[in-house]
């Protein structure tokens, strides 16, 4: 039997639709284990909305999985996976360090040593929350393999959306322009230094798309822009939804092209580059200002069941939300 030291607080899906703050055990740190108090964590809205809609397709429960995720979908759940952490107990190496680890909203947690990605100190803490965020990023330029001078769109100008724009700015000499049908994205598009356009003014004959709307409109809208022979990247993630793609006339005449970039499984380009050396790249990639563009609501980790209530309305909403954490 594990033992408890102490208790913590996090959030539970407890069925479709409604969540709530619950007391869990937090168990005595072992060897070669960590114990973080929670200073922040982030919510990825697409899946977690989709989550907490109860939209996790029975197929996909073990692949969807969180890494420290407890319970089974759809509810109740403990879900998520963008946490930052001030490590209270473990290796000298570690002890004091403020870390970054895939983990569900809660106050404190103890994982194993290698769970936690330590935190470099000209990265804040609230934006190094956007760590696995900026890794699935990574991940999908990875897939995409621009090359320079591409004319590049992305479609969706949400989380991840916009940080693959961000890492896809510093391409030489490549036309980027992030997509969106909400005009107040615009401001982001120009903090991350990139063109923005509503999906009808967008520029077409692109070389590359990447499509993060998970929507049915986005996916054809992106088909459209591209060039002959050339390819939209898939980063969206539908749950239980069904789409439908008109994929007659220019998509076989032009030859054109749609691949998924699955999240847990890294490029295979890049296969050699483990999640740790992953993470570590997006952790650097943070010192950079211009992300801080992709967390405009923040809220108590008290008030976050209300606020993922408000996240299932369908009403356009912002990018990300950062919960903070007082005194556990």
């Amino acid at each position: 039997m594990t033992s408890v030291s102490g208790a913590a607080r996090a959030f539970w899906v407890t069925e479709p639709g409604r969540g709530e703050i619950r007391t869990v055990p937090v168990p005595d740190v072992g060897p070669d284990e960590v114990l973080v108090r929670t200073r922040c964590t982030a919510v990825s809205r697409g899946t977690e909305a989709l989550v907490f809609r109860g939209e996790v397709p029975e197929s996909e429960h073990l692949t969807m999985r969180a890494p420290f995720q407890e319970g089974e979908f759809p509810g109740p759940v403990k879900y998520g996976y963008l946490a930052v952490g001030d490590v209270e107990q473990g290796p000298p190496g570690l002890l004091g360090r403020t870390v970054f680890c895939l983990h569900p909203h809660q106050s404190r947690f103890v994982v194993p040593a290698d769970a936690v990605t330590p935190v470099p100190d000209d990265v804040p803490p609230g934006r190094a929350v956007l760590a696995g965020t900026v890794e699935t990023a990574v991940n999908a330029v990875w897939d995409a393999a621009p090359l320079v001078g591409d004319r590049i769109a992305v479609v969706g100008a949400g989380m991840v959306g916009a940080s693959v724009a961000a890492v896809l700015a510093g391409i030489p000499g490549a036309r980027v322009e992030l997509v969106d049908t909400d005009p107040v994205r615009a401001p982001v598009a120009e903090a991350l230094g990139v063109g923005f356009a509503a999906p009808q003014d967008a520029a077409g004959d692109c070389d590359l798309v990447v499509h993060a709307s998970a929507t049915g409109a986005g996916l054809a809208r992106s088909l459209e822009l591209l060039a002959p022979e050339g390819e939209v990247i898939e980063l969206s993630w539908y749950g239980t939804r069904r789409i439908e793609l008109a994929l007659g006339g220019a998509f076989h005449s032009r030859r054109l092209a749609v691949r998924a970039s699955q999240v847990g499984t890294v490029a295979p380009r890049r296969a050699r580059r483990g999640y740790a050396d992953r993470m570590k790249l997006a952790l650097r990639l943070l010192a950079d200002p211009r992300f801080d563009v992709l967390i405009d609501r923040e809220c108590r980790l008290e008030e976050l069941p209300e606020m993922m209530a408000g996240e299932t309305t369908g009403e356009p909403r912002g990018l990300g939300i950062r919960v903070l954490y007082g005194d556990s």
